[in-house]
């Protein structure tokens, strides 16, 4: 487990940016590490910086110009050619010249002369992984440092006032975590139809560097939200070395079907046996429900299935796609502007790919899509639609489950009632 953890780190930490300012901490170990407001009180006070006592060298922050090579910046550091090469030819393992980029920062060590001498030349590669690139002692040599990941669990509750991204963003917690909420209840919740009344609690791991640097939300490790009266716990368990979420009775949280083909829309029009149609200006049947989004917006397909036609729907759908899901069901999605690129008749897709984008082609007053649902041949109402869950836990795995399971609801009630769940809190629970 805890070389998947350091795994998952490695591939979050990937995505960020090269520009970083790396943070130096006190020599004293007693003392807790706090980011500096200048490299100059680093140095008066004595500490670290990346390992490296900086007593009596000062911290030089640097920035690639543009059409920048290696040899370039050396020289305008005023290094020998005979220096030049050698720092080269010792970073070849380590940094790649086709990813040097105008703007990235760079540092050096210097000591504190007349005429200082560069003593260390610091790149960060990633906000974890740092190439230093030592020449204290001739001839440079070059090696990779890495900071320090700590993982700490941390427990967030409250109730939903506006939207679940702006209650968190609003705590100071990375709204990344609402997204991995609405992922994990994809099959569950409506995310745009949440009410005043609706509350969460979310046991999730934050990753830091230097302590107290957040790095962003690793994972989250169970949770409980209340939607409509209704309460909806996802337990994390492994099985067959997938790791999914599982409700109170060991069902998947993941169903056969997602909840809605968009991720961020408005309902216009819902199921109807007879609508005023504003084209045509009569009442007729109107079997779908139409999702408002801008032109363009990303159409995924609900389920796993096979694209069974691909045109224009004569009775003014425009362009449609219609995909048999298995021998029950089948989803039509219209008034497209455009159908993804490799879609077309007898391909197979899979569930949440993108198939097409949103668009007013047909008889349409805006952009929408116009999706529909048929049972059986017969249409139904999308929005009312059961699904039935995917591969709940397997009975030789169900006292391990239980175990999981337990021991969560165990965490959750203790934290819940050891504060005022009615407001936010956010806690760190251990590093």
């Amino acid at each position: 487990m805890k070389k998947k953890l350091i795994y998952a780190v490695k591939l979050l930490f990937v995505f960020f940016s090269l520009a970083w300012t790396g943070w130096a901490v006190s020599c004293k170990p007693d003392r807790q590490p706090e980011p500096p407001t200048d490299y100059s009180s680093v140095v008066d006070t004595g500490a670290y910086f990346l390992d490296i006592c900086v007593d009596s060298l000062d911290i030089n922050d640097h920035a690639v110009h543009s059409g920048d090579n290696l040899s370039l910046m050396f020289e305008r550091l005023g290094l020998s050619s005979l220096q030049t090469d050698s720092i080269v030819k010792a970073t070849a393992g380590f940094i790649d010249p086709k990813k040097i980029r105008a703007g990235n920062r760079y540092y050096t060590l210097t000591t504190r002369e007349a005429k200082p001498q560069v003593k260390y030349i610091i790149f960060a590669r990633t906000p974890v992984d740092h190439v230093v690139v030592d020449l204290s002692y001739p001839p440079p040599g070059a090696y990779l440092f890495r900071k320090e990941v700590l993982l700490r669990q941390r427990y967030l509750a409250g109730s939903v006032k506006s939207s679940l991204w702006n209650e968190i963003r609003n705590r100071g917690v990375d709204p990344v975590l609402a997204i991995r909420l609405a992922d994990i209840y994809a099959w569950q919740i409506d995310f745009f139809s949440l009410q005043p009344e609706d509350s969460f609690q979310i046991l999730y791991t934050e990753a830091f560097i230097d302590s107290v640097i957040p790095m962003g939300i690793l994972s989250v490790d169970g949770a409980v939200f209340v939607h409509g009266g209704q309460s909806f716990l996802a337990v994390p368990f492994e099985q067959d070395s997938v790791p999914e979420f599982f409700d109170v009775d060991g069902q998947s949280l993941r169903k056969a079907f997602l909840k809605a083909p968009l991720d961020f829309f408005r309902i216009t029009s819902r199921f109807s046996h007879s609508r005023f149609h504003p084209i045509l200006k009569r009442y007729r049947a109107h079997h779908g429900v139409d999702y408002a989004a801008p032109a363009g917006t990303p159409v995924k397909t609900i389920g796993d299935g096979k694209v069974v036609a691909r045109g224009v729907e004569q009775g003014g759908g425009g362009n449609y796609l219609k995909i048999q899901h298995n021998g029950t069901y089948t989803t039509s999605y219209m008034h497209l502007s455009r159908f993804a690129g490799n879609v077309s008749a007898g391909k197979y897709v899979r569930q949440g790919e993108v198939i097409g984008y949103v668009g007013s082609t047909g008889l349409s007053t805006g952009p929408h899509l116009d999706f529909r649902v048929y049972k059986n041949g017969q249409a139904i109402d999308p929005l009312k639609m059961e699904s039935p869950p995917s591969h709940p836990v397997k009975p030789e795995l169900r006292d391990s489950f239980e175990y999981v399971k337990q021991q969560l609801l165990d965490k959750i009630r203790t934290l819940s009632a050891s504060q005022d769940t009615s407001a936010y809190n956010n806690q760190t629970i251990n590093n």
